[in-house]
């Protein structure tokens, strides 16, 4: 394919990296390429504002007063809720908690849904290729219950098998988990006819997320799953926010998770009244201005639209997979035939963490380790490895520096 011919003409990169401060810096005396995005996505100056301006203009707590100030904050993270909701095609908001992120999400489902559930002898599935936030909290729930975890396998492309996870589906399995995107290889997980397959033998499928939301439109409704869990600061938005999507027949049968101030409808030392989800879910003061500005990500996304976005994704993708195969010695990970923009590798005879940090001194940013999925790299047989991830204000341009620096570091090396 050549790629050159087929980069949408209607997308204008420059226009869109002016919104990006960030991206216009320089890193060691060279201009920034920033290569990481599935570790956290840079924000654009809207984003910034809305936290700005929260701060400056309307800072004071939710739910908790009647003057203005307080209204105002309400109004902001309730906002945020019904944002949400709309952004992922949710049935209602009230089956939106707002979360610190996709690990207290799972950990929500993990300790107010699974735990319960569970008893000595049942099983938790989940798969190979998963990050560690959909792996360790159903670990800790399983060994204090009694259960187990079990694992369903992928091939050497990096896509996991289909009727290997099915197999796996057995009467004591009480919850499968799958992330629809794979944060180390990239690989799109078949959402919806792992659903099926859920629910014909009535297991309900928990999803991540957080490296899909940034790439794709999300229909938590039509991709048939029970729980979805979401990242803001890997979609634009501020650190520290996120979000847990479940049925509401679920919320409502799970109780609260963390307890402490409004989550409760009343309280009495002869016991305690919860309040309806999802409020029941969001004890404490949340992070109000980051859900803020996770309302203008929102709408940052929808000024653009997600088909120009996949298209321009799409595009870099193959064109720095191309460029990656001129690499000496460079092996990939993860070719599935389904991909976002996640690009893994190793160069023979290099370490991960060397070939980074001296990337880092040529201005170029990308994430070394075993990137939270050591079950990941011990079916590959390696220890770490580097990752390129790519976003929609990336640039051809800064894929050819990208190559540059990496074939200048390889040669020190070698």
């Amino acid at each position: 394919m050549n790629a050159q011919a087929q980069l949408p003409t209607a997308f204008d990169v420059q226009r869109i990296r002016a919104d990006f401060p960030l991206l216009s810096r320089s890193v060691h005396g060279k201009p920034l390429v920033y290569f990481d995005n599935a570790n956290t996505s840079q924000k654009p100056q809207s984003v910034i504002d809305a936290v700005d301006e929260h701060y400056r203009l309307h800072n004071a707590n939710v739910s908790r007063a009647v003057h203005l100030l307080g209204e105002e904050a309400t109004a902001a993270y309730e906002g945020a809720r019904d944002k949400l909701a709309r952004f992922i095609n949710a049935g209602s908001r009230n089956e939106i908690v707002l979360t610190s992120g996709t690990t207290q999400a799972i950990n929500l489902v993990a300790y107010s849904y699974a735990l319960p559930a569970l008893k000595p002898g049942d099983a938790i599935v989940t798969t190979v290729m998963e990050h560690h936030a959909n792996i360790v909290p159903w670990q800790i729930v399983a060994a204090r219950a009694g259960a187990t975890v079990k694992p369903a396998p992928i091939d050497q492309r990096g896509e996991l098998i289909v009727e290997e996870f099915v197999k796996l589906l057995t009467p004591e399995v009480k919850l499968a988990c799958v992330g629809q995107v794979s944060n180390v290889l990239g690989t799109v997980n078949p959402v919806r006819e792992l659903a099926r397959e859920c629910h014909k033998r009535g297991i309900p499928l928990l999803v991540d997320g957080s490296q899909a939301v940034p790439h794709r439109p999300v229909d938590v409704q039509a991709l048939g799953c029970d729980f979805y869990a979401l990242t803001g600061h890997k979609m634009l938005a501020p650190t520290g926010t996120g979000a847990l999507w479940a049925r509401k027949e679920l919320l409502q049968a799970m109780p609260p998770f963390f307890g402490g101030g409004e989550m409760i409808r009343e309280v009495r030392f002869g016991g305690t009244t919860f309040a309806d989800p999802p409020h029941r879910f969001e004890a404490g003061t949340p992070n109000i201005a980051g859900f803020a500005g996770l309302s203008a990500a929102i709408d940052y996304y929808g000024s653009i639209g997600f088909d120009a976005i996949h298209a321009w994704e799409q595009q870099l993708l193959s064109y720095a997979t191309e460029r990656l195969r001129e690499v000496p010695g460079l092996r990939i990970f993860g070719e599935a035939r389904e991909k976002e923009p996640v690009i893994s590798f190793l160069i023979e005879g290099a370490q991960a963490t060397d070939l980074a940090t001296l990337l880092d001194l040529q201005g170029v940013a990308v994430r070394s380790g075993h990137h939270c999925a050591h079950p990941l790299m011990q079916f590959y047989g390696v220890p770490a490895t580097l990752r390129a991830s790519l976003a929609f204000y990336n640039t051809r341009e800064e894929v050819d520096a990208f190559i540059t620096a990496l074939l200048k570091v390889r040669s020190l090396l070698m």
